[in-house]
């Protein structure tokens, strides 16, 4: 083979090499040296993607590495990247959560909210329906034959909890008008469906309730809170087992510090916290879903 060739031959090869290191790296930065974040859709994608940019930017100061946040298209897309390992912390409710971690061998509950371990869920009904509202659990009787919504099918605030209460109360899937509930996608999804008339009622999570009455969404003289849910708990970060081994010895435990030192001090972890509804985070352990995990099984979300 003459030089030439030879030389040929052998920069092909050498833009081949680089082409697949570039595949695996970002901005110079090797594939397994970044922290992939994800979430569960359950608000709109554009606060969505506003708190996450935001949450980023502070995990990359603070812990001194790459992190990216990856969306996805819904409950179930979230469950399955964190399992084939796509995502390596993900904030997930508390049916998704148990859910992903189930399937997941070495997963852990790390951190959720101060608001997460007294969760609650919102009964909501249209003004022109005939529904009013009700002062204990006996009272969702009045919600057979009405047109009602949950949120996501995967929801625990939308769907889980609402199900489970309305059981307790002798109200079965097959009691609303048509013989099924209506599944929005998302908890501002019900809100709107109920607040049009398009449903008589739905459920939905307090905290999303609360928030668009605030931003001026919720139009009190349409839609109106029948009843609000016994506490439950809720969502949470859930992270993968190799953390420490994908970056340093300790990192989990770091990564716990970090979102508990968030504080209104600093104007991004103020931020941080403002979005997620939070006063602060607190550290979280597998045993608090039990509860959710023996409901799952009992509506059959969890085999």
């Amino acid at each position: 083979m003459n030089n030439t060739l030879f030389n040929f031959k052998l920069k092909k090869i050498n833009i081949l090499i680089l082409a697949i290191i570039n595949l695996f790296s970002f901005n110079g930065v090797k594939a397994e040296e970044i922290l992939r974040i994800g979430a569960i859709p359950d608000q709109n994608p554009e606060k969505l993607n506003r708190l996450y940019g935001v949450l980023v930017t502070e995990l990359e100061k603070q812990l001194n590495i790459k992190v990216i946040y990856k969306p996805v298209i819904n409950y179930a897309a979230a469950v399955t990247a964190f399992r084939t390992g796509n995502l390596d912390l993900v904030w997930f409710g508390g049916l998704t959560g148990v859910q992903a971690r189930l399937q997941t061998k070495g997963s852990n509950v790390l951190i959720q909210r101060d608001i997460d371990k007294n969760f609650h869920s919102v009964f909501i009904a249209n003004k022109n329906s005939s529904l009013k509202k009700i002062n204990n659990i006996n009272g969702l009787k009045s919600l057979k034959d009405k047109r009602f919504v949950f949120g996501s099918e995967s929801s625990t605030s939308g769907r889980l909890m609402p199900q489970y209460f309305l059981n307790k109360a002798g109200v079965q899937i097959k009691d609303f008008k048509g013989g099924v509930p209506g599944f929005s996608g998302s908890h501002d999804a019900t809100l709107l469906l109920v607040q049009s008339g398009s449903y008589e009622a739905g459920a939905l999570n307090e905290q999303v309730w609360e928030s668009n009455i605030k931003s001026g969404r919720v139009d009190k003289s349409k839609v109106f809170v029948m009843w609000k849910t016994p506490p439950y708990y809720d969502y949470h970060w859930l992270a993968q087992g190799n953390l420490d081994k994908k970056f340093r010895r300790g990192f989990t435990k770091e990564l716990q510090e970090v979102f508990i030192s968030f504080n209104k001090k600093s104007k991004n972890q103020k931020k941080i916290l403002e979005l997620f509804g939070a006063k602060k985070f607190i550290l979280s352990k597998n045993e608090n879903y039990k509860k959710i995990e023996q409901i799952a099984r009992e509506i059959g979300k969890i085999k």
